[in-house]
């Protein structure tokens, strides 16, 4: 059985939904006490949040590059960066580390395929959802093609991952507000929402959404416990 690095605090609460997600359906696979093994470093995300608002990419890259390589040391066999905005980096990562990560587009993606879905709406904070880095990959390699919320709903709802979720502050009313934003976009033509912030599942599940939703911190989790155990 493989090792998972995960690389955290970004934000930690829904580092604390990676870490359960791991153990309860690694468990469920395994059975009695066994779950596959990790190993988490927890960075800090106002450092590194600063560093992609203030376009210091590069710095960001090496930052990551160097935790990826200490988990590697600490004896990881597969890393996940357990966040969507900083993949931003991932492939400047993957370059030098030798051992492999999990893109947590390409788990999102193909559950998206497994549906037959090609148009999908995004939600995340403002970066994921205006950089190329998220919308190309579905495009290019899934041939998914991404709709995004207005301006001024991308900026509430960055207001609500950075004022309230960040914080563990869950509201009635940002839900609502979310929820409307999603139906928005459904009548856009979405035939399902990508929760592209590790925290929004905190805010949104199934059964709030008219559309198939799709779990990304759930899915990028799942897809560590199957490479872990080679399924």
């Amino acid at each position: 059985m493989r090792k998972i690095g995960l690389i955290g605090g970004l934000s930690w609460q829904s580092s604390v939904d990676y870490y359960r997600i791991i153990n309860e359906e690694s468990n469920k696979k395994l059975g009695n006490k066994s779950t596959v093994e990790s190993i988490m470093y927890s960075t800090d995300l106002e450092r590194k949040f600063n560093l992609v608002t203030s376009g210091q990419i590069d710095q960001l890259a090496k930052e990551f590059i160097e935790i990826g390589q200490s988990l590697e040391k600490a004896g990881a066999d597969v890393i996940i960066m357990c966040t969507n905005t900083m993949h931003t980096v991932f492939d400047e990562i993957q370059k030098r580390i030798n051992i492999p990560m999990i893109h947590i587009v390409d788990a999102t993606a193909e559950a998206i395929k497994q549906q037959k879905i090609n148009k999908v709406a995004l939600l995340g904070t403002t970066y994921t959802m205006t950089q190329p880095f998220y919308i190309e990959k579905l495009k290019n390699k899934y041939g998914i093609d991404t709709i995004v919320p207005k301006t001024e709903q991308m900026d509430e709802i960055m207001r609500i991952i950075e004022e309230e979720l960040t914080f563990d502050i869950i509201k009635d009313n940002s839900r609502n507000f979310v929820v409307d934003v999603i139906k928005e976009l459904k009548a856009k033509g979405a035939q399902g929402v990508i929760l592209g912030c590790t925290e929004i599942p905190m805010l949104i599940k199934q059964t709030d959404s008219p559309i198939p939703v799709f779990d990304t911190t759930a899915l990028h989790a799942m897809a560590a416990v199957n490479f872990a155990m080679n399924e």
